[in-house]
C-alpha cells in the first residue's frame, strides 16, 4: 500500500465522528484495563510478600509487564481489525503472544535467580549453591527460552523450522570440528558449575599441574586464579577434567601434627609429660576435642625420646590457626620444663675406659 492509498483508506474509515468516538472508547477501555491490572499486581505483591516462599513473588513480578503488553496489543488489535477494518494477519497476533510468554519466562528465571542468590548467601553448609552456579544455570535457561522463542516466531511467520534445524545441524558439525578445544573448555566450565568442586573465593591447588591460588572468576572458557604472589593464572576449563584438584577452603578443621624430643636423662618424666599435654589439649578452648586427639611416646632416637601430638583446631582461618598453634607449642614447652625435663638436641656420649696406670708403670 502506497501513501496515497493509505490516505484514502484513512479518509474512508475514520472520517466520521462515530468512528473517532469508537476508537477513543477502545483506547479508554484499554487504559482502564491496564490501570486495573497494575492495581491488582500491587495488591498481589503486597500479599505475596507475607508468604514464606519466593516463587510466587517471582511469578507475579515476571508477568506484570508482559500482561500489560498483551493488554495494549489486544487493544491495538481490536482498533485496527474491527474499528479501522484493516485486516492484520493472525501470525502477528500469535507472534505477540509468543513474545509476551517468553518475556514472562525470562523475567521469572531472572527473578528466581536473584531470590536464590539472596537465599543461599546466608547458608554455610553443603546444601548451599554458590552464586556462580546459580548464574550459570540461569543463563542456560534464558538462552534455551530465547532460542525456542526465535524458532516459534519463525514458524509463525511461515519459515520452515526443519530447514533451519537442518542447516543448524550441518553448521554445528562444522563448527564443532573447527572449535574442538573451545567446546571442550565450554563443557569443562559446565561440569565445574554442576559438580561445584570449587567456587569463586576458594583456595585450590593441584600437585599434578603445580596450580595453587584463590579462584577469582569462573568463565565458560577459562578460570582465573590469583596465585599467592598475586599473579593472575588463566587455566582452560578442559584441564580440570583431567587433573586432581584439592580445595583446602572447604576443610572443616586444621591439623596440628608435631613431634617433641626430650633427653634420655628425663625418660622417667615422659609418661607424666604426655598425660599433662593430653589434658591441656582436651581443655583448650580452640582444640576440637571431639576429633582425633593423640599424644603418645613415639620413638627412641639417637639423642632423644620422642612423643608426638596429633590434634585439630576448631578454626580453619590460616592466621588464627598459627596463633593457636604457637600457643599450643609454647604450652607444651612449659609442661616439659615444669617436670624438670629438657628438650633434647643432637648430642654424642663418648665413654672412655679407665686405664690401668699401675700396669703401665711396671712395664716401664
Amino acid at each position: 500500500m502506497n501513501l496515497s492509498e493509505f490516505n484514502q483508506w484513512l479518509q474512508n474509515n475514520i472520517s466520521d465522528s462515530n468512528a473517532i468516538l469508537q476508537i477513543f472508547l477502545a483506547v479508554f477501555v484499554t487504559l482502564l484495563i491496564n490501570f486495573v491490572w497494575k492495581r491488582v499486581v500491587i495488591k498481589l505483591e503486597h500479599q505475596l510478600q507475607k508468604t514464606t516462599t519466593h516463587w510466587d513473588d517471582s511469578f507475579i513480578k515476571a508477568i506484570a509487564l508482559p500482561v500489560s503488553l498483551l493488554i495494549w496489543g489486544g487493544g491495538a488489535w481490536v482498533i485496527v481489525n474491527y474499528l479501522l477494518h484493516f485486516e492484520l494477519k493472525s501470525a502477528i497476533r500469535d507472534v505477540l503472544i509468543v513474545i509476551a510468554i517468553s518475556w514472562s519466562v525470562v523475567r521469572f528465571i531472572r527473578n528466581a535467580e536473584q531470590n536464590l542468590i539472596k537465599r543461599h548467601s546466608h547458608l554455610k553448609d553443603e546444601t548451599k549453591i554458590d552464586q556462580a552456579t546459580i548464574e550459570a544455570i540461569s543463563k542456560l535457561l534464558r538462552v534455551s527460552v530465547s532460542i525456542t522463542t526465535i524458532l516459534l516466531v519463525l514458524q509463525n511467520l511461515g519459515v520452515s523450522i526443519s530447514a533451519v534445524l537442518a542447516f543448524g545441524g550441518i553448521g554445528g558439525i562444522a563448527i564443532g570440528f573447527a572449535a574442538k578445544d573451545l567446546l571442550a573448555n565450554f563443557f569443562g566450565g559446565l561440569m565445574i558449575y554442576l559438580d561445584r568442586p570449587f567456587a569463586v573465593g576458594d583456595w585450590i591447588r593441584s600437585n599434578d599441574r603445580q596450580i595453587e591460588g584463590t579462584v577469582e572468576y569462573i568463565g565458560w572458557r577459562q578460570t582465573r586464579i590469583r596465585t599467592f604472589d598475586k599473579r593472575p593464572l588463566y587455566v582452560p576449563n578442559a584441564i580440570f577434567n583431567s587433573m586432581t584438584v584439592e580445595n583446602p577452603s572447604r576443610m572443616t578443621h586444621r591439623r596440628i601434627y608435631e613431634t617433641f624430643g626430650v633427653r634420655y636423662d628425663d625418660i622417667h618424666q615422659v609418661e607424666t609429660i604426655v598425660s599433662q599435654v593430653k589434658k591441656m589439649l582436651r581443655e583448650h578452648a580452640e582444640i576440637a576435642s571431639e576429633q582425633t586427639l593423640i599424644v603418645n611416646l613415639n620413638a627412641f632416637n639417637e639423642s632423644s625420646v620422642d612423643f608426638f601430638v596429633y590434634t585439630f583446631t576448631k578454626t580453619t582461618d590460616w592466621i588464627k590457626f598459627h596463633e593457636i598453634k604457637q600457643n599450643i607449642l609454647l604450652s607444651i614447652v612449659k609442661i616439659i620444663e615444669q617436670n624438670q625435663a629438657e628438650l633434647a638436641y643432637p648430642t654424642q656420649r663418648i665413654q672412655l675406659e679407665q686405664l690401668n696406670l699401675e700396669t703401665e708403670v711396671s712395664k716401664t
